[in-house]
């Protein structure tokens, strides 16, 4: 494909998600933004939501994970889909009950202000973050791809993007994404399904030999239970990917502002379930497809891409598509899918981070009617341009980019894992005061124990690699920093 016709192909989509944020956000309320007046289906929200936890991360970063790990990171989707089941049975309910808009309003009626404010902190920390990562991976792709031959900078494709994203979420708020969302996961399931199928067809394979075949199974080892010490090890994964769902889909605004859209707590639950089951399924495909990107590319001699001397294995899927012979019809679902991986998960972090900032910070529930839509479109263009400064700056990093995303995560949702923990589990107030440095503490003291073993090999935990398992550990630091700081329960702490 011509750079002219890739250009055409993307705004033909975006004249697609224009169209559905038309119908969707002829009402431009609050509570359509935030809220989408409670009346998603819940198998679109589902179905939706898919797309939103796969993002650019899955379809262009984990297949290239193959290299190094294998199928490894399915024992991280087995605890995602533990940690769903706990989201569904304890986190979901507690927020229907208490009826509210940011779910870090909880912190606020179980322990005071400054928690909440600690809570809502950390999340946009997280979330600005964690988007970013996202963004800037697909923005990388598309560079690769197209605006990288018409001389376009980095910095552009990039403003490009949240524009176009600003744009179609700037009146339907979460009402308009729970739609697009649906077309978004269509589009990526479909990428995968087409390049698998032509990939197979090419190694004069059939679909039901692929396997069995001995270079696949030779890049599929799933379990990892030989060495404690590596960063593959199963409980590691296994573990970290419960606490990591918990933290990341139950703690986060931006995943349970979703949820939160359903009609009832039951159709809550409907969607969350039916959604972890169809993740499992769909991460083997990525992986699948992973596999076979590093088969086919060994086969006919393709190289890794480099971009500006950094081998990235997170573009082989782009440059077998776009560049190897394998058809038109692969370009197009190929650059479809990726424009909808960006998207699907870029949306929806632009709305939530809109909807904490307004309700947690600035209190625009409580302001005059008249003021609060000014003031949230406002923020929405504030967190728009915050986004394009952090996916610029993190062009500078090195190395995988779910890795990056996933260690840094340990990290920032940390203090929010622990306090909810503290406050589900306890009944013990604490001084509210204090919870900041309780949550700022937690993430150094942690980052501490993690470097030991880089930093002192002979020390107590020796050679031990941290892997996700990171999170339950900055959780419990944050426990217990609470509990330090805590008293006897108090009224409110019936929550």
């Amino acid at each position: 494909m011509t750079s002219i016709q890739i250009l055409l192909l993307i705004a033909a989509y975006f004249g697609v998600l224009i169209l559905i944020s038309y119908f969707t956000g002829k009402d431009d309320s609050n509570d359509v933004f935030f809220k989408g007046k409670k009346q998603s289906p819940w198998y679109v929200v589902a179905f939706g939501m898919i797309g939103a936890s796969l993002s650019g991360v899955t379809f262009i970063s984990v297949p290239g994970l193959i290299a190094g790990q294998q199928f490894a990171y399915m024992q991280g989707v087995f605890g995602f889909f533990v940690g769903y089941l706990i989201v569904l049975l304890v986190l979901l309910p507690l927020y229907y009950r208490l009826n509210v808009t940011s779910i870090y309003q909880y912190l606020e009626q179980r322990f005071g202000t400054v928690s909440y404010k600690t809570g809502a902190f950390f999340f946009l920390l997280s979330r600005v973050t964690g988007a970013a990562f996202r963004l800037f991976l697909v923005a990388l792709a598309m560079q690769y791809i197209v605006f990288e031959k018409l001389g376009v900078p980095f910095w552009i494709t990039v403003v490009i993007s949240i524009a176009l994203i600003w744009l179609y979420t700037n009146r339907g708020g979460i009402k308009t994404i729970v739609w697009t969302d649906t077309l978004q996961t269509l589009a990526m399931l479909t990428s995968v399904i087409v390049a698998i199928f032509l990939i197979v067809n090419k190694l004069d394979w059939s679909i039901t030999e692929v396997f069995s075949q001995a270079s696949f199974k030779s890049k599929s080892q799933l379990f990892f239970f030989d060495d404690v010490n590596s960063s593959t090890y199963f409980w590691k994964y296994f573990i970290g990917g419960i606490f990591i769902t918990i933290a990341m889909t139950g703690l986060d605004q931006d995943m349970m502002q979703k949820n939160l859209t359903c009609k009832n707590p039951e159709d809550a639950k409907k969607n969350m379930f039916s959604m972890s089951v169809l993740l499992v399924f769909v991460n083997v495909i990525f992986l699948s497809l992973g596999a076979l990107l590093f088969i086919y590319s060994e086969q006919f001699g393709i190289s890794i891409p480099e971009v500006e001397g950094k081998v990235r294995t997170d573009l082989l899927f782009p440059e077998i598509a776009m560049n190897q012979g394998l058809g038109l019809g692969l370009q197009i679902t190929f650059l479809i899918g990726l424009i909808a991986a960006a998207y699907s998960s870029a949306d929806s972090a632009l709305t939530s981070l809109t909807t904490s900032f307004s309700i947690d910070f600035l209190n625009i529930e409580k302001l005059p009617l008249a003021q609060q839509k000014p003031l949230r479109k406002k923020v929405h263009i504030g967190v728009s341009l915050l986004l394009i400064i952090v996916v610029v700056i993190f062009n500078e990093l090195e190395g995988s980019v779910v890795n990056n995303l996933f260690k840094f995560a340990t990290f920032t949702y940390g203090p929010l894992l622990g306090l909810f923990t503290f406050g589900i589990l306890t009944k013990r107030s604490i001084k509210d005061n204090y919870a900041w440095i309780v949550g700022l503490a937690s993430i150094l003291i942690t980052y501490f124990i993690t470097e030991l073993p880089a930093n002192f090999p002979d020390s107590f935990i020796g050679k031990y690699a941290f892997h996700w398992e990171i999170l339950p550990l900055n959780g419990l630091v944050t426990c217990l920093g609470l509990y330090l700081i805590s008293a006897k329960a108090k009224p409110n702490t019936d929550l």
